[in-house]
């Protein structure tokens, strides 16, 4: 089986205009989240599709393999679906471009799961949430699964709802409540799916769900597909703003330090 990693990456980002050729310690941020997704060891190719030449330019100046799409296209898995068409491969990685703190063991792991499992046709990852202002951030998405890590639900607000005394973070929990304690997950926009199921999920039209949170997967749950989530210990930072940069330019530091 043959896996492809494809970064979408527009440049007229609604909140940032520019953000994935924005400087971060000494790089834009493209490039951070390249050259982290080169070190994966599941992908027999590496991808930009973007939709601006500002781009092909800023990819090529680090040696980067970028094409240009479609300037129409509404999302980012449009950009996928025409990029990987003509491909001989059997699954394809959405990388979003504004991750630059994503690892590579991430990408492996989600390109492992649909080569080891032919039932599934869509992954992506969480991580349990370790700080509390994260719950009710609508910027961190929130993810609930079943029994065997399927996703239930996404939602920009804090899923699931937690009983009074059973909140996490709180000081003293009884012994008795322990076992009631509240979990709570975010949700790290990596996916992976089938290629032919990356060709069904982009020709669905638009899910209510979908509009009223913003949240391009819940087309797939409104639509009866499953989509696997794997919990991670690597957490990340997606660039929204010019203060996400600030915070992501903490933590690269750290790293590299």
């Amino acid at each position: 089986m043959k896996a492809v990693g494809i970064i979408p990456a527009r440049y007229k980002a609604t909140r940032f205009k520019g953000k994935v050729l924005a400087p971060l310690c000494g790089k834009p941020v493209i490039q951070h989240v390249w050259e982290k997704a080169k070190g994966a060891h599941n992908l027999d190719d590496l991808i930009i599709a973007a939709d601006d030449n500002r781009i092909i330019k800023g990819v090529e100046s680090f040696g980067g393999k970028a094409t240009l799409t479609s300037k129409q296209h509404l999302s980012g898995t449009d950009r996928l679906k025409e990029i990987a068409n003509p491909l001989d491969v059997d699954v394809v990685v959405n990388i979003q471009a504004d991750e630059p703190l994503i690892r590579p063991a991430m990408i492996d792991e989600l390109v492992r799961a649909l080569f080891e499992d032919r039932d599934i046709v869509m992954a992506t990852l969480m991580k349990k949430i370790d700080n509390p202002e994260d719950i009710n951030n609508p910027n961190v998405v929130k993810v609930i699964v079943d029994k065997d890590n399927f996703a239930l639900y996404f939602s920009r607000t804090a899923i699931p709802f937690c009983e009074k005394g059973t909140a996490p973070f709180s000081p003293q929990i009884e012994k008795e409540q322990e076992k009631r304690r509240c979990q709570f997950f975010k949700h790290i926009g990596l996916y992976s799916y089938t290629k032919d199921f990356l060709f069904t999920f982009a020709n669905l039209p638009p899910s209510s769900l979908e509009r009223a949170e913003g949240l391009e997967q819940l087309r797939a749950l409104e639509n009866g597909y499953k989509i696997k989530v794997l919990e991670t210990a690597y957490d990340t930072v997606g660039i929204d703003t010019p203060e996400d940069l600030t915070k992501a330019e903490e933590m690269l530091s750290k790293e590299i330090t």
